[in-house]
C-alpha cells in the first residue's frame, strides 16, 4: 500500500507573470470610477424625472422612472460591490 503526503503550500494568483499590473489595477479603478458616476447620474435623472411626472398626473412615465432609480441604485451596488467581491475570491481561493 502506497502512502502518499500532500504538502500545503500557499496557492494563489501570480501577480507578477503580468508585466504591466500597475497600469491594468489604474485601468480598474478608472473605469469602477466611471460606473459609479454614471450610476448615480442615472439617479439624479430618474429621480428628477420621477418627481414631475408624479406631480404632473403622469403615471406611465413615473413608473418608468421608478424602475430607473431602482435600476441605478442596483448598478451602483455591483458597481462598488465587485471590487470588494473579487478580493474575497483572491483572499479565498488563498486559503484552500
Amino acid at each position: 500500500m502506497d502512502t502518499h503526503r500532500v504538502t500545503a503550500t500557499a496557492i494563489g494568483p501570480d501577480y507578477g507573470a503580468i508585466g504591466s499590473l500597475g497600469e491594468l489595477r489604474t485601468l480598474v479603478g478608472a473605469l469602477l470610477t466611471y460606473g459609479l458616476i454614471i450610476a448615480v447620474l442615472m439617479l439624479v435623472v430618474s429621480a428628477t424625472t420621477w418627481a414631475i411626472a408624479s406631480s404632473s398626473g403622469s403615471w406611465h412615465t413615473a413608473q418608468k422612472a421608478k424602475v430607473g432609480c431602482f435600476v441605478a441604485i442596483g448598478g451602483a451596488v455591483l458597481t462598488g460591490g465587485a471590487l470588494a467581491w473579487a478580493n474575497w475570491l483572491l483572499d479565498l481561493g488563498a486559503h484552500l
